[in-house]
């Protein structure tokens, strides 16, 4: 008797967490969507914002200016030729 007794709780147990399960997934699903797409939505305004007209360059970085550097008139080149 408590064998059968433990099989209908268990048995009525996972029906109702199926039941909760089916509906409440969805439900979390769908608000990390809405999460997603509001932060990707506020991604792109900050990145249009940011965007300069038509024109305009930016400069991060100027490397700065290399003393004693061989210019390219100077070195060494060796002809050859290609042997098949």
């Amino acid at each position: 008797m408590l064998l059968i007794r433990f099989l209908i709780i268990s048995i009525c147990i996972m029906y109702i967490l199926r039941s909760l399960v089916r509906f409440l997934l969805p439900a979390l699903f769908q608000g990390m969507v809405n999460k997603a797409q509001q932060q990707q939505s506020a991604q792109q305004r900050q990145y249009r914002q940011q965007q300069r007209p038509a024109g305009s360059i930016k400069i991060d970085h100027i490397p700065p200016a290399q003393k004693g550097a061989i210019p390219d008139s100077e070195g060494e080149f060796v002809d050859y030729e290609e042997v098949k």
